[in-house]
């Protein structure tokens, strides 16, 4: 395909073949091929990234760890139930088209990242897409109109770029001496692209139109290269990404200054050359940074040409002027002058920097010789709060690992034990590693291994810090957390930063586990932090919700309960589903409030609705934490008394994955809910050996199980809901088949004698003024 358009550039330039027409087909099979590439990138897999709904689930399975309501992946895009088989005079819709997977958000940094890279994906396939429909209307359009059409491609195409550039992960923030470093940069680069511009371009008057893109996309080309040269090792895809842009609105560029000029036909096939390398390398970037951005180590470090490349380009447009033109104006002086200044700039911090690292490394130096575990041999060193950021400011890769050490029960360890653990992680560092302490529990370890390496590193090191700590009258464990980011191209202290958010991320997550940092990580930890602070007084500010699932009889689809959902309405951060309210608040220890004010509203609600006529139960999801409160059964009696609810109205859902590690405190506080008449439900029923064999312990009234049970059974053998629906009945409890998301799941269970059934193809999750609307459609229901 590059032949082809090379041979139409070629024939375009020789007079074959009209100016135009050949821009237009030397263009033509490089964008499309690029355009349909970006366009496979935006669109892959795009259900995964599609937003949760105000209503709508973050999780599969509804057991939370406080035991308050959990989303069930049933909730719809508006929050609509939809009764299935029968009209409805709210025009609420069927169900069959509504329960896609769409409705299922993915979490976690794969997806988000994914998502993001789709974005910039798409906004690139647009910028391509101008470019190459500006140069494709060339042949079609009049001589007077191809300038305004440059000019709108122009316009188009570079705030496209801008848009998908800026939305790039992996950004960090420049340091001071580094934004001062790259600024000078750009401005020795622009200067002389504008001079080279201004040299280049013919003799006479200038036409403004060509004066002004000229200069315009000079800075645009100084900005885009030297961030493409400055990223090209720490991300790779986006500095392929900035160099494909540059090239673009170069071509772009040049073909506005071309039409500005009236330049023979003949001379516009030469845009093709930069516009279809620009489109490849921008697919070639997005391709990179849809993967995950990771420093390329086969690519030099070596530092950008600060003087050899403006003043490189300067000579060389002065030396074509000179031979041309035989003399220079004031003016183009005055502009080859400005040339020299920044360029000046720039090497002085380049100078200033070179004696840094000559500084730095005689101190590293030093330090071996000082600090090493012995006289003329090589180990780890121990540096400061100071020392550790200054090697870290002339290296060129590597990694930094941040380890936080933490005492039973969050204690401090004691002296002596950490004495030993810094024994540890110097002896398991390896050989030309640093170690530096950050604080009594904190310390850094910097090592030049690559990515795996260092991680395998972490790795080791969690294992020899998390050996038990021999103390007088026994042994003392200590738990560890592990954060690693990358040092290629950062700043020392926002490197140092990211491994601590990494460090914090692995305490959140439990501890004893290695995390590596990147930017969805710390979106993430902002994420938490605003959570952490807006969630305590939520319930006083009256900032919670309860949304609403209806339960069916599968047999004539008519309403016999509700199951309720939690749901943060927070004016700051809008609608936060149970998959991050709930954790948030078991750290915060909130649990018990929530967990009070779900009970007391489910049952004003179903109070509310049993006035009605309606005698329908209610569903609220606990686990065993909350359980085994002393005051659960007694408060759970207070919150019926209150409301002059029918006690066996209230349905207690229990999770049965985390049941069986808890049956010495959940059996009995089970037994006491229904010593009072409320009943049991065991939710998330797996129907696995285990489970079948605890069922019998446990005093429960209804089983809840997913759609997978309601297929056929491998090898020919019956499905599993079979099984389960015996022994239901053996049992005398009752079968509720959850998570329905089409009709041959509910025929299914209706065939396996399911009595109930919960999900999208039945109703979806609503408020309860629109489930009260739903249930206009039916008339009074009993249990």
């Amino acid at each position: 395909m590059s032949l082809i358009g090379a041979a139409f550039l070629l024939a375009g330039v020789a007079g074959a073949l009209p100016g135009p027409a050949a821009a237009a087909l030397a263009v033509a099979g490089g964008f499309a091929l690029a355009c349909v590439r970006l366009a496979w990138l935006a669109g892959a897999a795009a259900p995964a990234d599609h937003p949760a709904p105000a209503d709508g689930p973050a999780v599969t399975g509804r057991s939370a760890p406080n035991g308050l309501p959990a989303p069930t992946g049933r909730s719809a895009p508006n929050g609509l139930p939809a009764p299935t088989g029968r009209p409805a005079s709210n025009n609420l819709p069927a169900s069959n088209d509504q329960h896609a997977p769409t409705d299922r958000p993915v979490t976690g940094r794969r997806a988000r990242r994914a998502a993001l890279s789709r974005r910039v994906a798409a906004f690139l396939d647009a910028a391509v897409l101008a470019a190459g429909l500006t140069v494709a209307v060339l042949p079609l359009s009049a001589p007077a109109h191809r300038l305004p059409i440059a000019l709108a491609g122009l316009s188009l195409t570079g705030p496209l770029h801008v848009a998908a550039l800026l939305r790039l992960p992996g950004r960090s923030r420049l340091s001071g001496p580094e934004l001062v470093r790259r600024t000078v940069d750009v401005l020795a680069l622009g200067v002389s692209l504008v001079f080279a511009g201004w040299m280049l371009l013919p003799g006479g008057p200038v036409p403004a139109v060509a004066a002004t893109a000229a200069t315009g996309g000079a800075v645009v080309l100084a900005v885009l290269t030297v961030v493409a040269v400055a990223e090209r090792r720490r991300r790779p895809g986006a500095a392929r990404c900035h160099a494909g842009a540059a090239l673009t609105i170069g071509g772009l560029t040049l073909l506005v200054v071309l039409l500005a000029y009236d330049a023979p036909d003949r001379a516009l096939p030469v845009v093709a050359a930069p516009l279809v390398a620009g489109a490849l390398l921008t697919v070639a970037g997005v391709r990179r940074t849809s993967g995950g951005e990771r420093p390329d180590r086969d690519v030099a470090s070596a530092a950008w040409p600060r003087l050899t490349a403006p003043a490189g380009i300067a000579g060389l447009a002065a030396g074509i002027h000179l031979g041309a033109a035989g003399e220079f104006s004031t003016g183009a002086m005055a502009l080859g002058l400005a040339v020299i200044p920044p360029i000046m700039v720039g090497e002085l911090l380049a100078a200033d920097q070179r004696r840094r690292v000559q500084r730095l490394a005689a101190r590293e130096a030093w330090l071996r010789r000082r600090l090493g575990p012995a006289a003329g041999t090589a180990g780890p060193v121990l540096l400061t709060r100071a020392d550790l950021v200054r090697v870290m400011a002339h290296r060129s890769g590597g990694a930094l690992l941040v380890v936080d050490l933490h005492g039973t029960g969050g204690a401090v360890p004691d002296g002596p034990v950490l004495i030993e653990a810094a024994r540890r992680l110097r002896a398991g560092s390896e050989t030309h590693d640093l170690v530096a302490r950050l604080g009594d529990t904190e310390h850094a370890v910097l090592t030049d291994l690559g990515p795996v390496l260092a991680y395998a590193l972490g790795l080791r090191l969690l294992a020899a810090l998390a050996e038990p700590y021999p103390r007088p009258g026994g042994v003392v464990r200590l738990g560890v957390s592990v954060g690693l980011a990358e040092t290629s191209g950062g700043d020392p202290e926002d490197v140092l930063r990211q491994a601590d958010l990494a460090r914090r991320r692995a305490a959140q997550l439990g501890r004893d586990r290695v995390e590596w940092y990147d930017a969805y990580l710390e979106e993430q930890l902002v994420r938490r932090l605003d959570l952490e602070r807006e969630l305590p007084g939520a319930v006083a500010r009256g900032e919670l919700d309860l949304v609403y699932q209806p339960v069916v009889a599968l047999a004539d689809r008519m309403p016999v309960g509700t199951e309720a959902f939690l749901r943060w309405r927070s004016p700051a951060l809008g609608t936060v589903l149970p998959a991050e309210l709930l954790p948030v608040a078991a750290d915060l220890d909130l649990t018990g409030e929530i967990g009070r004010w779900v009970l007391d509203r489910a049952c004003r609600q179903l109070a509310a609705w049993s006035d009605g006529g309606r005698e329908l139960w209610m569903a609220v999801n606990v686990t065993p934490r909350e359980l085994a409160a002393p005051d659960f059964v007694a408060r759970t009696a207070t919150a019926l008394a209150a409301y002059d609810v029918v006690p066996d109205r209230l349905v207690v859902e229990v999770s049965e994955p985390v049941v069986g590690a808890e049956l010495s405190t959940v059996v009995p506080r089970l037994a006491g809910l229904r010593s009072i008449g409320v009943r049991i439900a065991l939710d998330d029923f797996r129907a696995e050996h285990a489970s079948l064999a605890q069922l019998r312990r446990l005093p429960i009234d209804l089983i809840k199980v997913g759609p997978h049970l309601v297929g056929a059974g491998g090898d020919g053998q019956r499905p599993l809901i079979d099984v389960v629906a015996n022994l239901a009945d053996r049992l005398g409890v009752e079968l509720v088949v959850e998570e329905l998301e089409s009709e041959g799941q509910v025929a299914g269970a209706r065939r396996a004698g399911c009595r109930y059934g919960q999900g999208f193809a039945l109703a979806r999750p609503a408020t309860a003024e629109r489930v009260e609307a739903w249930f206009e459609e039916y008339p009074s229901t009993t249990r």
